[in-house]
């Protein structure tokens, strides 16, 4: 279970919202991308949703949905009638700080307070976290359950075979280890403590940071 530490003033608050949020339902003509709704006891977020008016018969919503804690992704119909609760999820945008060994752990930068994540909520994303980094904090129940690092980041390159000499144009590619462990693939020129530029979405190079 993901570690939190908050001051109890903070939390109380949380638990506010949570209570609001808990008594909401949605519709499936509401849904949209980007909604958080709860389906068998589990948060999730509406990746996509076709609402259907059919010429005869009930009207449905295909929809797309990814589970926030395993990471799961589905495809549902739901009926015109159908409602689902809305999820008791929090986004909060916090600084990553650093990894202890055990815990990965941010700070809000307008209270201070400090939460902690473990590997089950960073998941894949803990070798795109980067110190100092704004990252989003998604709390079910007051516990972080994931983490979205930024868009891009940059990291330095740790180990990678040599490049060809002159070979400006970057033709081929080649995999190269970054500080956090990630192994992206980059042009042959890019050489061994040079930093780049990385989409954390896709893993891929962008460019070499002069």
């Amino acid at each position: 279970m993901a570690y939190l530490r908050l001051q109890w003033s903070s939390f109380f608050d949380l638990v506010t919202h949570f209570k609001r949020v808990i008594m909401a339902t949605y519709s499936s003509n509401e849904f949209r991308s980007g909604l958080k709704i709860m389906l068998d006891g589990e948060p999730c977020s509406v990746i996509e949703s076709e609402f259907v008016k059919p010429g005869k018969g009930q009207a449905f919503a295909r929809t797309r949905i990814r589970k926030l804690i395993s990471g799961k992704l589905l495809e549902k119909t739901f009926k015109s009638t159908d409602t689902v609760a809305a999820a008791d999820v929090v986004d909060m945008n916090l600084t990553y700080l650093y990894n202890d060994g055990e815990f990965w752990h941010f700070m809000n930068n307008n209270t201070f307070e400090q939460l902690a994540a473990d590997a089950k909520a960073t998941g894949d994303n803990a070798k795109w976290l980067v110190e100092q980094a704004e990252c989003i904090l998604t709390l079910w129940n007051g516990q972080p359950i994931a983490v979205t690092p930024p868009n891009f980041v940059e990291l330095e390159i740790v180990e990678t075979d040599p490049g060809l000499k002159g070979d400006t144009a970057g033709s081929g590619g080649k995999p190269a280890t970054l500080s956090t462990g990630a192994v992206v693939k980059v042009p042959l020129f890019v050489q061994i403590g040079e930093i780049v530029k990385v989409d954390t979405r896709s893993g891929e190079y962008v460019a070499r940071v002069k």
